[in-house]
């Protein structure tokens, strides 16, 4: 009976071991979409602010961030981004928090 009782234990404490193995998942991050993957999300300039290196975008939901529909200012991974829009365009983007900024990271003419 104790033989009993110690090989329970012993299978109760593999299985904490190997949940506790097992990577935590991302907030935000989805079953389908790849890691480091993020979406091409629908959005309309608002302001560029070059001096700021700064982006204002009223977009769709990010699924990513877990961010609904919202109007806010991005950061932009690459500075030329912004020599490529003006308020009122329609862009497609992605966007990621780097270094705790929300950034976007690719910017493109909406189709």
């Amino acid at each position: 009976m104790k033989f009993a009782h110690l090989l329970a234990a012993a299978a109760v404490a593999c299985a904490a071991l190997a949940a506790q193995a097992q990577p935590a998942p991302t907030p935000g991050s989805g079953a389908q979409q790849q890691p480091g993957a993020a979406p091409l999300v629908e959005g309309e300039v608002r302001k560029v602010d070059l001096p700021q290196g700064k982006l204002t975008l009223r977009h769709g939901p990010i699924p990513n961030l877990d961010m609904p529909p919202m109007s806010m200012v991005f950061r932009v991974a690459d500075p030329r981004m912004l020599d490529t829009v003006k308020p009122g365009d329609k862009v497609r983007f992605t966007a990621d928090e780097i270094d705790g900024a929300l950034t976007v990271t690719s910017l493109r003419a909406a189709d």
